[in-house]
């Protein structure tokens, strides 16, 4: 990931793209005019050398795909441009997919220029994708959100291995991946005893069970929501502060026992 000063940079760097090419002059750009601005983005924002590190119009099984990004040889991302003027659409979305499926690239980056999105290839039957992240920077006030996502894009990040990184966060985030975990037998016991204490009542498993799954299945309105806050013990004269729940216990860390999406590591 990016140092906090290297974000900055980042950060400067979209300000200018935006001053220079999302403005109401440039609106009606096609998709010649539109690769320009990419190539731009490519090189000035996300710090990739022209000619060596982005392929222009990378031709994959008779059709070209309009670049493919590689360091050292080795392609991480394919770049499908969109004409400026144009809204991204299924097909361009269908398109980008074809390309990275064919050649075995495992990402895809399909923009207009202003609009983003940043897709996962997984080469199952049927292939089949999943869109990581997406911005818009014609919209100012979200730019310091944007640098947040677009710094998995830059050159030293992808250097370190930062996609991999990148889907192994998504991964391990997914709402499948933490329900699951949620039903852990480690999070019901503690769920047991907390309620127990608060509310001088046995539950059983199932119950536990029961209430979780109300909590994945029913709408719950957050703002009335209260966390559970734990309160710090009194520490003994050279004993380490721990922080404890309201039964001054410590949580466990949760062992997760069905894993579904492993992580994956970048093709070449």
């Amino acid at each position: 990931m990016l140092t906090t000063s290297k974000k900055s940079k980042l950060l400067n760097a979209v300000k200018l793209y935006s001053k220079k090419f999302l403005n109401n002059k440039v609106s009606e750009l096609d998709e010649s005019g539109t690769r320009l601005m990419i190539n731009s983005f490519l090189t000035d924002v996300l710090g990739y050398q022209a000619l060596e590190e982005v392929k222009t119009e990378y031709m994959i099984r008779g059709t070209y795909a309009d670049y493919v990004v590689q360091l050292k040889g080795v392609r991480h991302f394919l770049v499908e441009v969109k004409a400026l003027s144009l809204e991204l659409s299924d097909k361009h979305l269908r398109q980008a997919i074809n390309y990275g499926a064919n050649e075995g690239i495992e990402w895809a980056l399909l923009t207009n220029g202003r609009n983003f999105e940043f897709y996962k290839i997984l080469f199952n039957k049927p292939i089949e994708w999943k869109l990581i992240f997406s911005f818009d920077l014609s919209d100012s006030s979200q730019i310091k959100e944007c640098i947040e996502l677009m710094q998995y894009l830059h050159k030293e990040s992808v250097a370190n291995k930062g996609l991999t990184l990148l889907w192994n966060k998504n991964c391990a985030l997914d709402p499948l991946q933490v329900a699951g975990l949620l039903y852990a037998p480690a999070v019901t016991n503690f769920i047991k005893r907390t309620l127990k204490a608060k509310y001088k009542s046995k539950f059983s498993d199932d119950d536990i069970r029961a209430s979780v799954s109300r909590v994945i299945h029913e709408h719950i309105n957050l703002e009335h929501i209260k966390p559970l806050k734990g309160k710090k013990e009194k520490r003994k004269p050279g004993k380490p502060e721990t922080e404890t729940t309201e039964q001054n216990e410590v949580v466990p860390m949760v062992q997760d026992e069905n894993k579904t999406d492993m992580p994956v590591n970048e093709q070449n």
